[in-house]
């Protein structure tokens, strides 16, 4: 069989309105997917220019495909099986700044070009000390955007809408605030500064999409379904959410909620990031401790289970959604989605891998509701559940913990202790929760959910839990 390209499968082409920073999974199956959806309507009429973010990418093995690739949408969505591919056309080009950088500086000179997406992984926005203007290329992706747009500035031509898909909250005032500290630790000027607030836009948001990657066990399978062979195709469940925090004429150059895409355009996206922490990180977060401890292997598992599914249905419905502030309804109708994801059968989500940094997501993902309960004289058992499995499972010899060393010791420094000294030594440590928690009266539930584990196994404590 051949390799896909434009041979095979020719293409129309269109002209570039948007620089992509990343060419990894997660945009090309999230990202140059929905620019192909408005594509296939008339409604953008773009295609993409795709800079690298590191100096060894998948630029060349893009060019070799002349930058074509499948998105196989497999789960299930609105109650129905999806399982269809598509081949992405939406990518025109690929840069390489480590190679090519007056290329990847020309890309200021181009009106069409209005808008600029990224996903550089969450170590992306960062800032390099040693970073300089005159670096071929700056080793930060802010470092090398603060080069194009300057030199965008000295054209004297418009801005951009900049519109970071990065895993970190407030993405784009972080970017933004790293762009204005290299303009001025370079001497760039306050024409440049006057010009970055006035004519650019920089965007906060939020995506929402399982992207797996390569189906590297089904891709000799995959290709004699396609009739052609694609080292880049990319599998992602068919629900997406982007939410996108700026003004609503965003949608005058990107037409997504037109092409009945699911985009929220917001002035602030604080309560969707948090229904997303908190009724999809949360649950998962939840069901990791006490499903490993019964043996329970992977999210769908979980969903399947007699008893870890109703502990699942209960946590969302009496601990969770009454303690967000978006209408009821919309919660409900997000968590159905959310269920529905987890019992996605085309998905392997291992326990174990989301078992990574433990105390640190527990923090991130549940704390706050925990304490939004404890405020309104509600004890949330689930939520307290999951934290005593988390002691349990961080003590316990027979898991490999991944996780901070200081943290992990703390843990092996409980295991000298009784049960209920161990409880009241972990929560007592401002260092794993960022606050003490022996100061409010659940340390007692917590105890008995530790020695109940301990004694009858996290699969009785559900049980009760669920009674």
């Amino acid at each position: 069989m051949k390799r896909l390209n434009k041979q095979l499968h020719p293409v129309q082409q269109y002209p570039e309105k948007v620089i992509q920073f990343g060419e990894g999974n997660f945009m090309r199956g999230f990202i140059d997917w929905q620019l192909q959806q408005m594509n296939k309507q008339q409604l953008f009429e773009g295609s993409a220019v795709v800079v690298q973010p590191i100096q060894q990418g998948l630029g060349e093995m893009l060019s070799e495909q002349d930058n074509l690739y499948t998105v196989l949408l497999e789960g299930i969505l609105d109650g129905e099986i999806v399982n269809r591919s598509e081949i992405i056309t939406s990518i025109n080009r690929v840069i390489n700044p480590y190679t090519s950088f007056e290329e990847f500086l020309n890309l200021a000179e181009d009106d069409g070009l209005e808008i600029i997406l990224s996903n550089t992984t969450e170590a992306g926005i960062s800032y390099e000390a040693e970073d300089c203007l005159d670096m071929q290329p700056p080793k930060s992706f802010p470092a090398k955007l603060t080069a194009l747009l300057y030199r965008r500035f000295q054209l004297k031509k418009a801005g951009f809408i900049i519109i970071p898909c990065e895993l970190i909250d407030r993405n784009g005032d972080k970017l933004k605030e790293l762009i204005l500290r290299y303009s001025k630790e370079w001497n760039l000027g306050d024409a440049f500064l006057t010009w970055l607030e006035e004519k650019n836009t920089f965007c906060c948001s939020l995506v929402d999409r399982i992207v797996p990657g390569y189906p590297r066990q089904k891709a000799e399978e995959l290709n004699k379904k396609h009739g052609y062979v694609d080292q880049l195709m990319v599998k992602a469940e068919p629900f997406m959410l982007w939410v996108i925090e700026g003004p609503q004429t965003i949608s005058e150059q990107l037409p997504l909620k037109e092409a009945g895409l699911n985009v929220i355009i917001t002035d602030d996206m604080t309560p969707y990031r948090e229904r997303k922490v908190h009724l999809l990180n949360g649950p998962h977060t939840a069901m990791v401790p006490l499903g490993l401890l019964a043996n329970v292997e992977t999210v769908e598992e979980i969903m399947e289970d007699p008893d870890y599914s109703v502990f699942i249905d209960h946590l969302f419905e009496a601990e969770l959604i009454p303690m967000l502030d978006l209408p009821k309804s919309e919660l409900i109708d997000y968590a159905e989605q959310i269920k529905e994801r987890f019992k996605n059968p085309f998905v392997r989500h291992e326990l174990s891998s989301i078992a990574l940094n433990s105390v640190s997501k527990f923090t991130a993902r549940l704390l706050p509701i925990l304490l939004r309960s404890l405020k309104e004289d509600v004890l949330p058992k689930r939520i307290l559940a999951s934290l005593a499995g988390l002691i349990v499972l961080y003590r316990s010899d027979a898991f490999t913990i991944q996780d901070d060393a200081q943290i992990i010791a703390l843990f092996n420094e409980s295991k000298k202790m009784t049960t209920k000294e161990t409880v009241y030594f972990l929560l007592s440590k401002e260092s794993l929760w960022g606050l003490d928690l022996t100061c409010y009266d659940f340390t007692d539930f917590v105890t008995q959910s530790v020695e109940m584990i301990e004694s009858k196994g996290a699969r009785a404590l559900v049980q009760q839990l669920n009674e």
